[in-house]
């Protein structure tokens, strides 16, 4: 298995093969309006004309003094009313703020699932050093050349471009997206059938890193290692003691997952734990780049920056995580409308194409990136006829806490097949997302795997 410096060199290497043409992605006059009429982030400051979006002021930073750290999360914004739902008898009225995969769903279901849609509120927030790394990233990130396509080079510790030029800066900031740096999170995942039945495929404890956001880091000592990942499944029984253990270098061909397999006794590396291979994190179910709507390496695909348009998105879905058991938001044919928080948010939209000589199940896509965190917080996906395949959905949570808005539950909707799916529920869990202190590097290899193997 190759060393840490080995690791660390071949990923300098590989980035050293730059675009002879590579270009900071903002000018100082573009970087001057972080701050001021931008965010930090780079989201539009003020709120839109007819007031249904309000301007940014700082975000949701106050912490519940009955919170305790590491257990469960309320709803700050609990004493909210809907103001107005959507169903499949006025969604015409709203069409233009709506995502192909959200009118699929107001079609198909017309009887069961509706947009209950609250008061916006711009509760996005990140402490300040993300924030002065994301003004450093405007001027010293570029987009260079790798193995695995685009891939940010001279970023850190914030969003690497804030005021992106085209597709491939904008699902960088995406797949870099602020949400804490140290978790450790208690879940279970679902497979609802087309004929309704309910599947827990996944009762899990999984600890996740990312040392793209260690605070004393630097752009100078990151080894491309962004996200680090390690699941153990206590459930269901048939699946009880195997593990996966993933790390994610922004060069997809430095990338690693292994798998602990019960039946074997032994640690086996994934082939190719990218793109459209099933992912055993969710027993099969989810390919590795529908993960968080989309995960991972980006060569596989032409991105296109399409603009920015208003759209009614999962927002502040903290309601989710009240729930007593997770049979509260499973309903047949989706999640349960009474759960679900929308709100109006403009977002950047991102179209994704096959590239020639490329192959992939479902060729075409379309992601919508909330402005303000940057966030996957919808996505389609359409197969290689045309047909709309998939719905992808995220319901991020308010954590003043770290402070953040970040995504804990996610899935999609199989339109297909009927069937559905939603990873990460925490109904029922004492615990939901904790922030740890700093975990030994080799929590995450393989080696760890093998230590705490027991069947």
């Amino acid at each position: 298995m190759p060393t840490q410096f080995t690791l660390k060199a071949l990923c300098l290497t590989v980035l050293a093969a730059v675009a002879p043409l590579a270009l900071a992605a903002a000018t100082p006059e573009e970087a001057a309006a972080l701050g001021k009429t931008l965010t930090p982030f780079g989201a539009e400051k003020a709120g839109n004309a007819d007031g249904t979006i309000p301007a940014w002021d700082g975000g949701y930073t106050k912490v519940d003094p009955a919170f305790q750290p590491g257990g469960k999360r309320g709803d700050p914004f609990a004493a909210d009313k809907p103001l107005f739902s959507i169903n499949s008898t006025n969604m015409d009225k709203y069409a233009d703020k709506l995502s192909d995969g959200t009118k699929e769903m107001l079609k198909r279901y017309p009887q069961t699932y509706r947009l209950d849609i609250y008061p916006t509120h711009r509760s996005a927030a990140a402490p300040q050093w993300v924030y002065d790394n994301t003004l450093k990233n405007a001027t010293n990130a570029k987009l260079v050349d790798s193995s695995a396509g685009p891939v940010p080079q001279g970023a850190f510790g914030g969003i690497p471009f804030p005021v992106p030029h085209n597709g491939d800066e904008a699902m960088w900031n995406h797949l870099l997206n602020w949400r804490g740096t140290s978790i450790a999170l208690d879940f279970r995942h679902y497979l609802m059938t087309a004929d309704g039945n309910q599947v827990m495929t996944t009762d899990g404890k999984a600890i996740q890193e990312m040392p793209y956001y260690f605070q004393e880091g630097s752009a100078d000592t990151f080894d491309g290692d962004y996200w680090m990942f390690r699941l153990l499944n206590v459930g269901p029984p048939l699946r009880a003691g195997e593990q996966i253990v993933g790390r994610t270098n922004i060069n997809g061909d430095l990338s690693q997952a292994h798998v602990y397999l019960t039946g074997q006794r032994r640690v086996r590396k994934l082939p190719n734990a990218c793109c459209d291979t099933p992912t055993p994190a969710t027993a099969g179910v989810m390919s590795f780049d529908e993960l968080s709507v989309y995960q991972g390496r980006l060569d596989r695909f032409k991105w296109k920056l399409v603009g920015k348009k208003e759209l009614y998105i999962p927002y502040n879905a903290n309601k989710v995580l009240t729930a007593q058991k997770p049979e509260d938001l499973l309903l047949k044919s989706h999640l349960n409308p009474d759960y679900v928080r929308w709100e109006l948010h403009r977002v950047w939209v991102v179209e994704a194409n096959l590239e020639p000589g490329k192959r992939h199940q479902l060729p075409k896509g379309r992601y919508y990136l909330d402005e303000d965190t940057w966030q996957a917080m919808l996505g389609d996906r359409w197969d290689a006829n045309g047909q709309l395949a998939k719905s992808l959905w995220s319901l991020p949570a308010v954590m003043p806490d770290l402070p953040a808005v970040a995504q804990l539950t996610s899935g999609f909707y199989d339109l297909t097949s009927g069937t559905w799916f939603v990873q990460s529920v925490f109904g029922g869990k004492n615990s939901q997302y904790a922030i740890v202190d700093r975990y030994k590097k080799s929590e995450f290899s393989p080696n760890a795997m093998a230590g705490q193997g027991v069947r």
